[in-house]
């Protein structure tokens, strides 16, 4: 899972990142507010913690950003030295999915991350596909048909594919998309990627004369915009 954490104490982020990226989490770490919002708008993540303390935000007012304007589903664990039961009702109240009180141990912070991610995510009734125009995924089979006709990907391609439409417009980094398709095999070389987004882009026909098309963003990733200018 993807991880952003916001503290503005050096330690205090290596502690955190060293406790959750054994357990296969993709740690990104912030020291400021506005920093961490300027990425949110930019990319998505699986789970928020948050300092209360820092430099240019307070971490409620970064929580309250979030709760305007992420999925209302993004789980956010707060984690600061504050312990007044006043401030743990505050960040409660605020929408914070969990508080916990520095300091405190690896293990049991990785436990309430899982705890969190484990309520989070947890599907009733997975969805068996996904449309967008043209293009229709079929999430069980994993395979795409364009115009009702299969057109044939390879796994990470489809994967790859799947994670532009839902993100339909929003720019993912290259190591977005890295770390979203090929999980822990994050030490790709970087040509892989660009050979998987050639192929996602001439199989679906991802050309503006189609209405979408896979837009280079250099020195950072891609966007897969509809009706836009690549």
């Amino acid at each position: 899972m993807r991880i952003a954490i916001l503290d503005d104490d050096p330690s205090q982020l290596q502690f955190i990142s060293q406790a959750l990226t054994p357990a296969g989490h993709h740690c990104h770490v912030f020291t400021e507010g506005r920093a961490l919002i300027h990425r949110l708008q930019r990319e998505t993540f699986d789970l928020l913690t948050l300092d209360w303390n820092v430099p240019d935000m307070q971490g409620d007012e970064v929580l309250a950003w979030v709760r305007q304007n992420c999925d209302a589903n993004l789980p956010v664990l707060f984690m600061t030295s504050r312990t007044r039961e006043t401030d743990i009702i505050t960040a409660l109240n605020a929408g914070a999915d969990d508080y916990v009180i520095k300091p405190v141990n690896g293990s049991v912070l990785l436990a309430r991350v899982t705890t969190l991610l484990r309520r989070s995510y947890r599907q009733e009734a997975p969805l068996a596909r996904q449309e967008f125009d043209d293009y229709l995924f079929d999430l069980q089979e994993g395979r795409l048909f364009l115009r009702g006709e299969p057109v044939l990907l390879s796994l990470k391609e489809f994967q790859l594919a799947l994670l532009f439409f839902r993100n339909l417009s929003r720019p993912l980094s290259r190591s977005h998309l890295i770390e979203s398709v090929w999980k822990h095999s994050i030490d790709i070389p970087s040509r892989t990627l660009d050979t998987h987004v050639s192929g996602v882009r001439t199989k679906l026909g991802l050309h503006p004369q189609n209405g979408y098309c896979i837009a280079t963003i250099y020195g950072y990733g891609y966007r897969l915009e509809k009706l836009g200018n690549c």
